[in-house]
């Protein structure tokens, strides 16, 4: 601890490793989660109650993947953004959009699937479409009261010429903490104690009723694999290294140095690039859930596999001529 001037944090590193992880997500989530909604649109009126969860998820990814290629700009520029002070807001707005959104329609697909398993007669006859629209909106409403407050922080240094902060400017940064905490709380600490308590106690009945079905039992394993690879590799790090990045922030700005600060600064940018790989993971429910993509890729499968099967036929009955290449 020193009352010194603090080392300067090293930028380097995020200018370095961000763009080439917005680029890798941008061009798999696009696809995966095009693919998804495609599938998706095609069998809107076989919907079940998750899928209409996994649609609205398909959405906050596709609304966060299309102001990737902006960021990529950014990083590429040297932390400067060109875009103007409004357009920073809604890309940043776009970003928690759709990891908070995520989260929550997460809770809801595992909430259904908790019901489904533990309750299958007593509440899942009761639940319609119509309850899984309105739960919908309402996740959607909870969530922009969440990161509406975010909107109204200082995002940009210097108008067109600067940064445009993931959280505000360094100024206003002690108060942001204090948001960010009760905004980690709310939004991501609850999300996932309602998650783990659901899944527990589902492990607990697949593994304690002799009668249940195993496509069902493995489907739920499944699901559970996909939701511990998300949290432990996208969300938890990110909301750690966010809240320890800010703590330093305002430590170095009171002058109070450690040597932890760049070390921290580097794992935020990690945990940055991490927890965009949400937006290319969640099209994994898209298969886990979607019966007619099952279906489409057995198919495919059985293509790749019959061709397989036919090559040896070909290449015993079609000799080639002298003097021509097999291929």
């Amino acid at each position: 601890m020193s009352n010194i001037s603090c080392q300067r944090v090293s930028f380097d590193f995020s200018h370095q490793f961000l763009p080439g992880v917005y680029i890798t997500v941008f061009i798999v989530g696009v696809i995966a989660n095009g693919f998804g909604l495609k599938s998706l649109f095609h069998n809107w009126k076989k919907l079940k109650f998750i899928n209409i969860f996994v649609f609205n998820l398909g959405i906050a990814d596709i609304l966060y993947l299309l102001t990737l290629p902006f960021l990529v700009t950014y990083h590429a520029l040297g932390s400067k953004w060109i875009f103007g002070d409004v357009f920073c807001k809604i890309t940043r707005f776009c970003f928690n959009l759709n990891l908070y959104g995520s989260i929550g329609f997460l809770t809801c697909i595992s909430v259904y699937r908790y019901l489904a398993v533990v309750h299958p007669v007593g509440i899942m006859g009761r639940i319609t479409r119509s309850h899984s629209v309105i739960i919908s909106v309402m996740v959607w409403i909870l969530v922009c009261v969440q990161i509406i407050p975010d909107m109204f922080f200082t995002k940009t240094y210097r108008n067109r010429t600067g940064k445009c902060y993931e959280t505000t400017s360094t100024f206003y940064v002690k108060d942001y903490l204090k948001y960010s905490l009760g905004w980690t709380l709310t939004g991501f600490l609850i999300p996932l104690f309602i998650i783990l308590g659901c899944y527990g106690h589902v492990v607990v009945v697949l593994c304690t009723r002799n009668r249940v079905d195993m496509v069902q039992k493995q489907r739920c394993l499944k699901l559970l694999f996909i939701l511990i690879l998300l949290f432990s590799v996208c969300y938890i790090p990110f909301h750690i290294f966010k809240n320890l990045n800010m703590k330093a922030r305002i430590l170095a700005k009171e002058h109070l140095c450690q040597e932890w600060f760049n070390g921290v600064y580097i794992a935020h940018q990690i945990s940055r690039g991490l927890v965009c790989l949400n937006s290319a993971i969640n099209p994994l429910i898209y298969l886990h859930g979607n019966e007619e993509l099952h279906k489409q890729l057995r198919r495919v499968s059985q293509m790749i596999s019959g061709r397989k099967q036919s090559n040896p036929s070909c290449t015993i009955t079609m000799q080639p001529a002298d003097g021509d290449e097999t291929t």
